[in-house]
């Protein structure tokens, strides 16, 4: 059985994430909507995409006391900037997630019977909602970002950008076992001073 967690240390009131539930006084069923924007924290990105740091994070939750701890849900939204995996350009997007989780009474049946990576806790009448926020936004962006979904991308042999060549845009491909031969047929054939270059052979009737 885990052991009680009351001994870890205080949550900084101070940081954006951190939310006091003192007005719910433990009383199950009481409730608190909660609608601010706040500063997005380091971190809130994968790969080519995220949140850029103090972006504004629009929180509209709904804090309400259970008899287990306190019950959060709503959504988060907030701006994202990418770089598209297709053209490389970058781009700008929002990005909105839906939140729900139970921070857990200290000494509550819940908070002893469960592992630290199964419920999330109260620290004293603070809960900290960093985590929770980046999962849900890390888990909701995608992997591989576009700026559009009909993006072409980028010509594999030039590197320009599809939309800015014209639609006959092509490159002639050489097979390299040819290449020599093509090389013979370009260069013009030595010929030494004062003297006259051989005509061209004609073609034999038969």
């Amino acid at each position: 059985m885990p052991e009680n967690r009351t001994s870890q240390p205080r949550l900084d009131p101070r940081k954006p994430l951190v939310l006091d539930t003192r007005e719910l006084g433990r009383r199950p069923g009481s409730m608190r909507p909660l609608k601010i924007q706040v500063v997005a924290p380091a971190g809130l990105g994968v790969g080519l995409i995220g949140v850029p740091e103090g972006a504004p994070l629009d929180l509209d939750l709904r804090l309400e006391s259970v008899l287990e701890g306190v019950l959060v849900s709503g959504t988060a939204a907030a701006p994202v900037v990418g770089e598209c995996g297709r053209c490389l350009e970058s781009f700008d997007s929002t990005v909105e997630v839906d939140v729900q989780e139970l921070f857990a009474y200290p000494a509550s049946v819940t908070d002893l019977t469960s592992d630290d990576d199964e419920v999330s806790r109260l620290r004293g009448d603070l809960i900290d909602l960093e985590p929770i926020m980046r999962d849900a936004v890390v888990l909701a962006l995608p992997t591989n970002p576009v700026c559009r979904e009909d993006c072409p991308g980028l010509c594999p042999e030039c590197g320009a950008h599809w939309d800015d060549l014209p639609g006959d845009h092509t490159h002639d491909q050489v097979d390299p076992r040819w290449a020599a031969l093509q090389n013979l047929v370009q260069e013009p054939p030595v010929v030494a001073d004062g003297e006259q270059p051989p005509p061209a052979a004609e073609s034999q009737e038969k």
